[in-house]
């Protein structure tokens, strides 16, 4: 079976955290535009999908010409599994498209991810054949050999040690959000009892080598701000430099 990648965009309407944070302004554009033009970046993605409840994102999408897929209420809560909204998404697209052997998610409220880093998961799937493969970056200085638990004010360590300095941590990722890419097999056979179980079994990782930003709040909005901002910036010396030669 010929691969076909497909990318689905998760832009979910509601937000405890900040309502609406997917249509929000930033840096001359919806939030969601900068997710959709990530996906548009990647050279080994075959296909686009969003799926969302907001009419706002949707418009977005159908301003790039990418496939739209209205979020029914069920999946529209805080409470929605994530794997549940794809799966719905995937089934919804393949109606009228060709069947994705694999899945990209891409978080509509992560405006900010590396350049590359879709196209560096997907190639580590492809190359591994792992069920899934996430984006990770370095935990750093929250890294939880220097974490506490506190009851009132005494401090006692999540995990035994006498580690002061940054340079003797054990090396630890997290899972930043840059994307998510599974096998269409993982994601349809995925257990109800466990949550993660459509990452697979052989899960993988790729650094995102660079920074990446999830908002979840104002303070997350303005730092996105400041990122692509100064991203911007860079661009357009860039070009004026080269115009300059």
């Amino acid at each position: 079976m010929a691969q076909h990648i497909l990318a689905v965009i998760l832009a979910r309407g509601g937000s405890q955290g900040l309502p609406g944070k997917n249509a929000l302004p930033l840096a001359g554009r919806p939030v969601i535009e900068w997710t959709i033009r990530a996906a548009r970046d990647a050279r080994l993605l075959d296909d686009i999908c969003l799926t969302s409840d907001m009419p706002a994102a949707l418009e977005s999408a159908r301003e790039y010409n990418i496939a739209t897929i209205e979020r029914p209420a069920d999946l529209a809560t805080h409470q929605a599994a994530v794997d549940a909204t794809v799966r719905h998404a995937v089934e919804a697209y393949e109606q009228e498209n060709t069947t994705p052997t694999h899945i990209a998610f891409l978080y509509g409220n992560v405006p900010v991810r590396p350049s590359g880093v879709i196209d560096r998961a997907i190639e580590c799937a492809l190359r591994t054949g792992a069920d899934s493969v996430r984006s990770m970056s370095p935990v750093g200085k929250f890294h939880p050999d220097w974490m506490h638990r506190m009851d009132g004010d005494r401090l006692t360590p999540l995990r035994q040690n006498s580690i002061h300095r940054r340079q003797d941590l054990e090396p630890l990722f997290y899972h930043d959000g840059a994307v998510v890419v599974v096998t269409r097999s993982a994601l349809f056979t995925a257990a109800t009892d466990d949550p993660h179980a459509f990452f697979g079994t052989d899960r993988r990782g790729v650094l995102s080598n660079g920074y990446v930003v999830d908002i979840d709040t104002e303070m997350d909005l303005r730092l996105a701000e400041a990122f692509l901002s100064a991203r911007c910036l860079e661009n357009a010396e860039a070009v004026a430099s080269g115009a300059n030669r």
